[in-house]
């Protein structure tokens, strides 16, 4: 018994798995930051440039 509770102790595998979970999570949140980010500027470059193209059109 006193064996098996020496080994729990000192194993490591759970301790690298929230770490690799906690890296994943991060990436993912930067990326939906990103990926939002992005967006945004593209729907407002897309609104700009449809304004621009309506401005030209000569009646």
């Amino acid at each position: 018994m006193l064996n098996f509770i020496k080994n729990f102790r000192n194993d490591e595998d759970g301790a690298v798995t929230v770490d690799w979970v906690v890296l994943t999570a991060a990436i993912v949140a930067l990326g939906l930051v990103v990926g939002t980010s992005v967006k945004t500027g593209a729907t407002d470059l897309a609104t700009d440039v449809g304004a621009d193209l309506t401005a030209q059109v000569t009646p």
